[in-house]
């Protein structure tokens, strides 16, 4: 590459160019008179000429031919009046002489204004190139994403990228002087900024919290949808996109934002939807979970309390709940109290509200202007209606519920804001658009107090924090290939709700003790920073 780039840009490469083109002319007019000629050619000419429908067919495939000739014609002599064609040159041609390489992209910032990605003037041996600079590096990879001419973008560096090239998404007339700029080179046209929605400092504590463990937060505005942190982890520099990234060997499969697109057991956070979905229904029974735990026959496992397995390694014996309500069993997260809520509602409820939820879906975090950004929802397969026990695990967030980090923030932020899912979006100044209603209002402001229950003298007990009163709920999700996943979701203040979270620690254990820790200090910080009232 390096050696044809200075061929392309030695002084006899004009000459050199004008004398091939004249010779491809002089080699096409060969050809197609040796083709029009067909009959002498081989030896055919004492037969008779072939009807006029052969020509016709002949003249349509030429008028073919021509018009698709003129359309790549239209490409070559106006492509920089197009965005696609700007953006392809710049994302798929190394060459350096591309005049795509000139634009200096807009810079990427955070909502207080932190610089995120920024295009930077080098000196190189064809000349100055604007390159690609991301000052954070991995913390915001996953949400920037890339803009690279070998591997293409990425994130936002996609999703938005006409208006950091230059371009609006309303109008592209501005795109004429993009065009002779690049054309004449006399002036380097520079794109437009982009704003997103996140804060830098809660992203960058988010993945500090994190460490070296895999895992996600996320954490957004209930009320509108702007999304304040999508960390995923492990992560990749931005800067340096190599081949190995994109193998399905990685084992650490750093290219997976498992905010948005990783599926995990939600565990006893499900409990939440499932509790949604009995007060709608105006459930307010008792149900009997007795201490040795329950099973919808003989022949499976028992679904037993964490209680129970905690009394049995400290050698002591567990009374059981008793007759408990609603309340009390989301407050303590009684596995056996939802099991049997979830096989009493039925499977048509199930389907029903998981279908309310949006599992199975994607959602758009926001518009974008080039290439929209999708969040996965969850996945939750049809149970059979025989299958009975596979109902009880699912409404506990086991067997066969998955569910994204991004998913769970969606319904916490729901309960937050009175029922109705507010459209994530990132791109700061996009107007707040609702998906749905995930339940009644006053269904949520009953789940709003029993989630504050849950962490002031719950299962989250271990992170209650004088004047911030979380709402949240716990999570310790079993997987076949390791410790169980850890996780976190809420909101708070629990009685004026600003910010919604999920966080998520793979084989982290317990959710009180390694998520719910991450969302409290998080919200320390974000209380600092002016995000809470």
């Amino acid at each position: 590459m390096d050696l044809l780039n200075s061929l392309f840009q030695s002084a006899p490469w004009g000459p050199l160019r004008l004398g091939l083109h004249a010779v491809f002319l002089l080699a096409a007019i060969f050809v197609l008179k040796r083709v029009l000629d067909l009959r002498a050619v081989v030896g055919l000419k004492h037969l008779a000429k072939p009807r006029a429908g052969f020509a016709l067919a002949g003249m349509l495939m030429l008028a073919g031919f021509g018009a698709v000739l003129a359309y790549q014609a239209t490409w070559q002599l106006s492509g920089t009046a197009r965005p696609q064609f700007i953006a392809f040159m710049q994302l798929h041609d190394r060459r350096q002489f591309n005049p795509a390489h000139w634009i200096e992209r807009g810079r990427i910032l955070d909502v207080a204004g932190t610089v995120l990605a920024e295009s930077r003037v080098v000196q190189t041996p064809a000349g100055p190139t604007a390159q690609r600079y991301y000052p954070l590096g991995p913390d915001f990879a996953h949400v920037v994403g890339y803009a690279d001419p070998r591997f293409g973008a990425a994130g936002i560096e996609a999703a938005a990228n006409i208006q950091l090239n230059g371009g609006t998404p309303d109008s592209l007339a501005d795109w004429g002087a993009l065009g002779r700029q690049l054309l004449t080179q006399g002036k380097r046209p520079k794109g437009n900024d982009v704003t997103l929605t996140l804060d830098a400092a809660l992203q960058r504590l988010a993945m500090e919290r994190l460490g070296e463990r895999a895992g996600a937060v996320v954490l957004l505005r209930p009320q509108d949808g702007a999304v304040r942190v999508l960390a995923s982890n492990p992560s990749f520099d931005p800067g340096r996109i190599e081949a190995d990234l994109f193998l399905r060997a990685d084992p650490q499969a750093r290219l997976l934002n498992r905010a948005t697109a990783g599926l995990y057991p939600p565990g006893s956070t499900f409990k939440v939807v499932l509790a949604a979905d009995a007060l709608d229904r105006g459930f307010n029974g008792l149900i009997e979970c007795p201490a040795d735990g329950w099973t919808t026959s003989r022949h499976y496992r028992k679904i037993r309390d964490h209680d129970y397995y905690e009394a049995r390694r400290a050698g002591r014996t567990w009374q059981g709940y008793g007759r408990i309500g609603l309340t009390t069993a989301l407050v303590e997260s009684s596995n056996v109290f939802f099991a049997q809520l979830g096989v009493h509602l039925g499977h048509d409820a199930f389907r029903a509200t998981t279908e309310r939820f949006l599992f199975n879906s994607r959602i758009a975090l926001g518009a974008g202007n080039s290439r929209p950004q999708f969040m996965r929802t969850g996945r939750i397969p049809r149970i059979a209606n025989a299958d009975r026990y596979g109902l009880a695990q699912a409404s506990i967030g086991q067997g066969k519920v998955l569910a994204t980090p991004a998913q769970m923030a969606l319904i916490a932020a729901a309960v937050a804001n009175d029922g109705v899912a507010v459209r994530p979006y990132l791109i700061a100044g996009e107007q707040p658009a609702a998906v749905g209603r995930f339940m009644q209002p006053a269904t949520a402001r009953q789940l709003q107090v029993m989630l504050r229950r849950a962490v002031a003298e719950g299962t989250g007990r271990g992170i209650e924090t004088p004047g911030l009163a979380i709402a949240g709920k716990t999570g310790t999700a079993e997987n076949s290939f390791g410790a169980s996943h850890s996780w976190f979701m809420g909101f708070a203040p629990a009685d004026r709700p600003a910010l919604a979270f999920a966080v998520l620690v793979e084989h982290g254990g317990y959710g009180s003790t390694a998520a719910a820790p991450i969302a409290r200090d998080l919200l320390l910080l974000a209380e600092q920073r002016g995000h809470l009232p």
